[in-house]
């Protein structure tokens, strides 16, 4: 971005005007213009208070204007290509992705997400040693399936109707907690976080076992806690749901790619 590039003034973006799809079902991948032109028409630019400023995002902030952090697109483009590449490598490993989003406005966005490219998510609240105490996760995760498989075929008869009250409390209760990560068989080979400021703990469990992190950084936030920040606006939907787009597309096309290689064979 050049100084002469015109900037929306923070008090208005798309998600303002316009009502943003929160979800990825039917997503048009194909159509995302990753243009700084398109950055701003989403908001991706806009930042927090510069009182809110992280030192580790200041030489990705562009300009303070009205007291506003200005986040510099033509670095939210790099980190972001950077991102792509990565989270495309993983995808053709064949390793699981989990996508994060803590805070509830990107609840849908990585439900959907997740869901479309057949990968694992977590939403709301991150279960402790969800990846650092995986083994066990993984078996609570293990019962959570078959015990749906079982009510499904109608295997609890013999039990009283309390027992069987007991059970699907319990399983609703799993579900809520660990739905999201029930068909993860083994660790992930990356972690996209939606947001990168409230989901620390999350981070910090990747960084405990070695597992490289993808999350939107606002201004507020620290990117260097992170291997692959993406500097953006992570309040703003229209913003999120570009920038998730971005990522979801990397790792779908490098699927899709995999897939057309192993039926060229």
């Amino acid at each position: 971005m050049s100084k002469t590039d015109t900037i929306a003034e923070p008090t208005t973006t798309v998600a303002d005007k316009t009502p943003v799809n929160l979800s990825f079902t039917g997503y048009d991948f194909e159509s995302i213009d990753t243009s700084l032109e398109a950055m701003l028409k989403h908001g991706v630019h806009f930042g927090h208070l510069k009182s809110r400023l992280h030192p580790s995002m200041r030489p990705l902030v562009y300009l303070t204007r009205k007291n506003v952090n200005i986040i510099n697109l033509e670095k939210t483009r790099e980190y972001l290509e950077r991102s792509e590449k990565f989270l495309a490598e993983v995808a053709k490993s064949g390793k699981p992705i989990l996508f994060v989003g803590v805070k509830k406005h990107t609840h849908e966005f990585i439900r959907s997400l997740a869901e479309r490219l057949g990968e694992s998510y977590v939403i709301d609240r991150w279960l402790g040693g969800t990846i650092t105490n995986f083994s066990v996760i993984r078996e609570r995760a293990r019962y959570l399936r078959e015990t749906e498989e079982k009510l499904e075929r109608g295997e609890f008869g013999m039990y009283t109707k309390l027992e069987r009250l007991k059970m699907m409390e319990e399983v609703e209760r799993l579900e809520k907690r660990m739905g999201g990560i029930k068909n993860m068989r083994e660790l992930p080979g990356a972690i996209v976080v939606a947001d990168g400021k409230e989901a620390e703990l999350a981070i910090r469990e990747a960084h405990a076992i070695g597992i490289p992190v993808v999350a939107i950084m606002d201004t507020n936030a620290n990117a260097a806690s992170v291997e692959y920040p993406i500097p953006g606006n992570d309040d703003a939907l229209s913003s999120l749901r570009f920038l998730l787009g971005c990522l979801g597309k990397s790792v779908l096309d490098a699927k899709e790619a995999v897939v057309a290689a192993k039926n060229a064979k």
